[in-house]
């Protein structure tokens, strides 16, 4: 008993700290605005007003507030069908999966949660993840080679694993990061495309000093650089305990910690879904080994890892 409680208040103090991370986003969202417009809040002297900057910050707050709510929307509406499509997963047939849905339904009901929707990755690679906003969208997606490769108790182990994302809101967290982190990676690429475009085509037309479009866009670039890597710390920060949290919350689920060792031990080297490209995918999965996510991300290696090492997580459990 005292060892659940332990973990619960590990939990709820992982949960305390998460929400203050995720109150972070919105204040990085705000700070990135308000220093986009202090760069055009100049007195006649060319001085910075930081009355005007306050003023242009306040007028403007609303439009902003405005655009992250239609983003996130959008995202609400959409993210299982974009999830869905970026890992060609489909709904896994309960006639032809009973043992896959026996597990999932038992673990259910052993601690009084609501199945989640269960899909397949139709890939050899051993691995898993967790999705979903609310109830009607929690889902448990799991590859075709995890299924057959591990027996009964590695692979209850695995969905608990899973299961234990969705009780501790784990799910709704990372995809709510994931959104914060898309507004400025789509900010990045618009700015960007807009310096390229103006170089390209309008560099030879002003010549009078006035091209404060180009250093504009230039400001916005280079803060919302920064605030992508910040938005990337935090979210990473959301993430890697987390992993802690659900395996051992797997392991008093299932009262087996052993069996989500071996199956880790199993999935480790192996875990790589090579037709799953999007690196924010890539870090829902039960294993994410630093390297296998493409561009800046997998070129950093370690330093911006989303998971602890599968090694440091299977020596827990042995230890459990």
């Amino acid at each position: 008993m005292s060892e659940y409680v332990g973990l619960q208040e590990q939990i709820n103090r992982n949960n305390t700290r998460s929400i203050l991370l995720l109150l972070a986003f919105p204040a990085l969202v705000l700070g990135a605005f308000y220093a986009v417009v202090a760069f055009g809040s100049r007195n006649v002297n060319g001085g910075f007003d930081s009355h005007l900057a306050s003023e242009s910050f306040i007028s403007g707050l609303p439009m902003v507030i405005i655009a992250v709510g239609i983003w996130f929307l959008i995202a609400y509406l959409s993210h299982s069908a974009m999830i869905n499509l970026s890992t060609g997963a489909h709904t896994l047939d309960r006639k032809d999966h009973m043992r896959v849905y026996n597990l999932t339904e038992n673990l259910c009901m052993s601690v009084g949660m609501k199945m989640p929707k269960l899909q397949i990755i139709e890939s050899d690679a051993l691995n898993a993840f967790a999705s979903g906003i609310t109830e009607k969208t929690y889902t448990v997606t799991l590859t075709r080679g995890i299924i057959n490769t591990l027996n009964d108790q590695e692979l209850e182990g695995v969905i608990a694993h899973e299961l234990m994302h969705i009780r501790n809101r784990d799910v709704r967290l990372l995809i709510i990061s994931i959104i914060f982190v898309g507004i400025f990676s789509f900010l990045i690429q618009i700015a960007f495309r807009s310096l390229l475009y103006g170089a390209m085509s309008g560099g030879n037309r002003r010549k009078d000093g006035k091209d404060s479009g180009a250093g504009l866009m230039l400001v916005i670039l280079v803060v919302s650089i920064v605030a992508y890597i910040l938005s990337l710390l935090f979210k990473f920060a959301l993430s890697r305990k987390r992993e802690y949290m659900a395996d051992a919350g797997a392991a008093q689920m299932t009262r087996n910690p052993l069996a989500l060792a071996s199956a880790l031990r199993k999935i480790s080297g192996n875990a790589e879904v090579e037709a799953v490209k999007s690196e924010d995918i890539q870090e829902m999965f039960i294993e994410n080994p630093p390297g296998s996510s493409a561009g800046f991300i997998g070129s950093m290696g370690a330093l911006f890892s989303t998971h602890p090492p599968i090694e440091n997580r299977i020596k827990v459990l042995e230890q459990f």
